[in-house]
């Protein structure tokens, strides 16, 4: 996990997980739409995922 992924996740979450695919995108949408930080949280974890 690069510095610049975690920065982008940050800052907006569906565009750090681009390359995991479009469940990983919806999913991270959806909990930036509900809230912030959940958004962050799941972005964080499915980046931290080494699959």
């Amino acid at each position: 996990m690069s510095f610049l992924r975690v920065l982008l996740a940050i800052f907006f979450p569906p565009l750090s997980v681009l390359d995991r695919g479009c469940g990983s995108i919806l999913i991270v949408l959806l909990l930036t739409l509900c809230g912030w930080v959940p958004g962050v949280i799941a972005a964080l974890v499915i980046l931290n995922n080494p699959n």
